[in-house]
């Protein structure tokens, strides 16, 4: 699936080797978050975990695990690209804090 396939949000974060943007699928227009890998100038050991981090998050399916739906190479921009289900209320740590903050109890 080409990257020309979605339309770009706003990034939720940024790492050393990549991000994570919100993404919208033309096809079906829902939302999603696309980790982007730049492989440029990872070594063999960190490729081969990025592929492995890939077989796992497709292994998984539990309701509380966010969904992997897709991965695919760019050849024009050398990504990687994970498409996964996007989580609209944050990740785990901010619903602690969130929930620290407020003192509420999780349910």
């Amino acid at each position: 699936m080409p990257l020309d396939d979605f339309i770009f949000g706003k990034v939720l974060g940024k790492g050393s080797f990549g991000s994570v943007v919100i993404v919208t699928r033309k096809q079906d227009n829902k939302q999603y978050a696309m980790k982007r890998v730049n492989i440029i100038n990872l070594s063999e050991k960190e490729i081969l975990c990025s592929l492995n981090e890939i077989r796992i998050l497709y292994s998984l399916n539990h309701p509380n695990i966010i969904g992997y739906k897709e991965a695919f190479f760019d050849i024009k921009t050398k990504t990687l690209n994970i498409v996964m289900e996007y989580a609209e209320e944050g990740d785990l740590h901010k619903k602690i804090r969130s929930n620290l903050k407020k003192r509420l109890n999780f349910r």
